[in-house]
């Protein structure tokens, strides 16, 4: 039986191991679980494994937007904005917790990279190709409105603004719901799990894996009659456990975000501006925090463990006071940061604002299946693509067959409140919910927002209590070790809570109570204990200075 509790994992090690699947999906960032997802939900045996956590790559450490793909405008990439437009309000309407719509303001100045007229006609150009909803259709401002709009935008030269609409995320947690979704439906999915090397049937066609339990060194063996690597920045590793590989290859270019407090950087509105190099740069108001990013540069080095040096930060601060004048932050300011890549396909002569995003599936002679490239917005369509593909080998060869695509109507775990119109009265409910069992209203209204609809499974934990947690806190705790497979301290304070980036205060408050509890919970070592303490402490010096 699929499940997602970390005091299950030894059954769903052995579950892996004991039957062969349809389907075998390397990678469990947001691309991996969609495909998961959408198997399960045509009908196929389904197991994902992930070498890290789920989303600890790429998709933990993106802008946090699920883009309309405004950018490609600028190069022509009209069928892109399309449907990334289209996929946008379907990944709301089915996670509706984890992506809200918020305006951004995009202002042009005199020498900008937009101007009034360019800006309008762009705008509107999106708003059609996207089938942008009328509520969230674009409009201007003059310089008097756009200055009231956002008062700390630079005045100096500028023309006016045009408001338009993005969706802001919690990357992470839209992949670990889906990949919950896809083990609701009954795919097994598991993390730290390493593929190692392939397993071949007598005509050289892949049909498993030898991978290594990570936490443990254990090897195991999991058959499946096709496998995809799905496994973001690290596709190439896996496209080359069977050899060098010729022809197209991965490039990765290197993301920075640093975050401030409100009382810092008071931004009131989210804002997406060009810099003098003529980069876009986004900054966003969020949970009392101010964030912005990104950088964009060529990266070649270790994926999983990236430093943010010097003049990633002041690439970004230069970003700040160009556009915010007024704003008088410094890197002592800085709570925090977060620095990821994004994998694309190698384009010679390009540089990394100029490579497309686009997605590409390519088949070995001996059948692995990859997917590359592409966006987190993008991801459920990018699914179905790939597995029209294997759908189609799987009815061929072994007679398999499945139904049609349709996680365009599948909501996500936690999305299960009849829709985006429905949101904001379950919001209103189970806020009055929480507050029954003793919680503030702001506490309520936080944990109602981040689970959806399992925030009566986390209320249950909130009754529980903790001698030193607040119950707020050790609710998310408990619901992340026995519903989403926490395992390691970082995967709660890094991914399923995104504390590390945006409350570093309570983790470095509650950081030794959260890894006694969870050493009880799982019965660390004292040297598990010890290891954890240590990574921990990396992940928040990492996340507080540069190099």
């Amino acid at each position: 039986m699929s499940t997602a509790s970390a005091l299950q994992r030894q059954q769903t090690i052995e579950e892996l191991q004991d039957r062969e699947y349809d389907l075998l999906v390397i990678g469990g960032g947001i691309t991996g679980c969609g495909i998961a997802l959408d198997a399960i939900a045509r009908g196929l045996s389904v197991a994902l494994v992930e070498m890290q956590d789920f989303a600890a790559g790429t998709s933990s450490r993106s802008t946090k937007l699920v883009h309309g793909g405004l950018r490609y405008l600028k190069q022509f990439e009209i069928k892109e904005v399309a449907e990334l437009g289209k996929e946008r309000a379907i990944v709301y309407e089915n996670g509706p917790h984890v992506t809200t719509p918020v305006w951004m303001l995009l202002p042009f100045h005199k020498g900008g990279t937009f101007g009034k007229y360019s800006t309008n006609l762009g705008l509107r150009v999106y708003d059609f190709l996207a089938g942008v909803k009328r509520a969230e259709r674009r409009y201007m401002l003059s310089t008097g409105q756009t200055i009231e709009k956002e008062p700390l935008v630079k005045t100096e030269g500028l023309l006016g603004g045009g408001m338009y609409v993005e969706y802001r995320t919690d990357d992470a947690r839209l992949t670990i719901e889906v990949a919950k979704a896809a083990i609701e439906r009954g795919a097994t999915l598991l993390n730290y799990i390493k593929a190692e090397n392939f397993l071949y049937n007598e005509q050289q066609k892949i049909n498993g894996i030898v991978a290594t339990d990570l936490l443990t060194n254990h090897p195991i063996e999991i058959r499946a009659k096709a496998i995809v690597n799905a496994a973001g920045p690290w596709v190439d590793d896996v496209r080359t456990i069977e050899g060098e590989q010729a022809g197209k290859h991965l490039i990765l270019s290197k993301g920075v975000h640093i975050v401030f407090d409100e009382s810092k950087f008071p931004l009131k509105q989210a804002v997406y501006f060009d810099t003098p190099d003529g980069r876009m740069v986004f900054a966003i108001p969020r949970q009392g925090k101010t964030y912005v990013g990104t950088t964009d540069t060529f990266y070649e080095g270790d994926a999983r463990n990236m430093d943010i040096y010097q003049e990633d930060r002041d690439y970004i601060m230069n970003a700040i006071r160009y556009m915010f004048p007024s704003v008088k932050v410094t890197d002592a300011d800085i709570e925090s940061s977060w620095a990821g890549v994004r994998p694309l396909i190698h384009e010679d002569g390009k540089n990394p604002s100029e490579i497309s995003r686009k997605d590409e599936v390519w088949i070995s002679p001996s059948g692995l299946v990859t997917i590359a490239g592409g966006k987190l917005t993008g991801y459920r369509k990018m699914a179905e693509t790939v597995l029209n593909t294997i759908a189609q080998e799987l009815e061929q060869q072994f007679g398999i067959k499945s139904s049609p695509c349709t996680t365009k109507n599948i909501p996500i775990s936690g999305g299960h409140m009849g829709g985006s119109s429905k949101f904001y009265a379950f919001l209103y409910d189970y806020t009055r919910v929480g507050k029954k069992i003793g919680l503030s209203e702001e506490e309520a209204k936080f944990l109602t927002q981040h689970y959806g609809s399992n925030v009566e499974i986390v209320f249950n934990y909130v009754k529980e209590g903790h001698p030193i947690l607040p119950s707020w806190l050790y609710a998310q705790l408990m619901y992340g070790i026995h519903h989403e497979m926490v395992v390691h301290p970082n995967d709660f304070m890094v991914r399923r809570t995104g504390y590390m980036f945006f409350q570093m205060a309570t983790v470095q408050q509650y950081e030794e109570a959260i890894l006694d509890e969870m050493a009880k919970q799982l019965n660390w070592t004292a040297q598990q204990r010890t290891q954890y303490e240590e990574d921990v402490k990396k992940e928040i010096k990492r996340a507080t200075t540069a190099l």
